[in-house]
């Protein structure tokens, strides 16, 4: 038995600013914001949600900035790397818009059959643009300063890396249903379901990468998809029996998550796809005004009063 793992939900990184962190990821990268709500174990720090137009599983990269933050160091033992897919054919547009705004990317690398743009954002989370010649039917989030044929359709990949990668690859392939797809030096690539971009999950044992840090400019964790609730009640289930520890279910109001640790240390949710983030307003409007769980309404005066304003 395994479980019916889709792909990825979101991935979760830390930023020191949020203003800046809003500014790059909506205007250099051309996502739209799509939550703005609160750290539910921390609600004097944001959590903000960035994505397609609704917000739909498998594009949405959320951050907390808790202000000023020490900067961490990516590396072994974190998800060390967030892939977006691009169409074939759009890097050149990506190289000359980056540059106009204060972005610097790297060379274009060749991976498997794709091609590979990396840079960083403002706190040094190491991104990566996949120009893949792979169908990705996904419709890009509208952007005033980027062309719908060259727009981010959502994630392609999540990096792990790793000091030994043999535990990881057997959690994905024993347990969550991924299988071993491609191999180039030290990277090798798994998928899950039918494949294509949004679902894979690169394993990087390079001896070369340092022991990451936990800080502004890394991922928190990443989250893979579930369709419902009784999805995600099997998949509690068969990780305890194979012996993880892994918490109980979590209301999340814009879904129903469990959380656990793979052997690495790389931290693991999975979520489900529904409800969605359209059910405290509409998609229209997502992310104009701050969404709080029934909880904390009561507090919400005192806890706009303490948040940064963002533009």
């Amino acid at each position: 038995m395994k479980a019916n793992i889709l792909g990825l939900h979101h991935i979760t990184a830390m930023a020191s600013d949020a203003r800046r962190n809003l500014d790059f990821y909506t205007r250099a990268l051309g996502l739209r914001f799509i939550k703005k709500s609160v750290n539910q174990d921390d609600p004097g720090t944001y959590h903000l949600y960035y994505g397609d137009y609704a917000g739909s599983p498998g594009t949405v990269l959320t951050f907390f900035p808790w202000p000023g933050l020490r900067r961490g160091r990516p590396g072994t033992g974190q998800s060390s790397a967030v892939g977006f897919s691009i169409p074939a054919g759009s890097l050149a547009f990506w190289q000359a818009h980056l540059p106009k705004l204060g972005v610097a990317t790297k060379p274009i690398e060749q991976r498997f059959a794709d091609q590979v743009l990396a840079l960083t954002d403002p706190d040094g989370l190491p991104l990566e643009l996949i120009a893949t010649a792979e169908t990705d039917a996904r419709v890009p989030a509208p952007a005033k300063n980027i062309p719908s044929e060259h727009a981010i359709r959502g994630f392609h990949s999540s990096t792990l890396a790793l000091s030994d990668a043999k535990a990881t690859a057997a959690l994905l392939t024993d347990t969550m249903g991924y299988r071993l797809v491609a191999v180039q030096g030290h990277r090798t690539r798994y998928t899950v379901t039918t494949g294509g971009p949004g679902t894979y999950v690169d394993l990087l044992t390079d001896p070369a990468i340092p022991r990451g840090l936990s800080g502004a400019g890394t991922v928190h964790h990443v989250a893979f998809r579930v369709a419902d609730d009784a999805a995600e009640e099997d998949a509690l289930a068969l990780l305890q029996q194979r012996g993880l520890h892994v918490s109980p279910v979590i209301d999340r109001a814009y879904f129903r998550s469990i959380y656990y640790r793979e052997s690495a240390g790389v931290l693991f949710e999975i979520a489900t796809d529904q409800p969605g983030f359209a059910i405290d307003e509409p998609v229209e409007s997502l992310g104009s005004f701050l969404s709080l769980p029934p909880r904390l309404e009561p507090h919400r005066a005192e806890i706009e009063a303490a948040l940064p304003k963002l533009n």
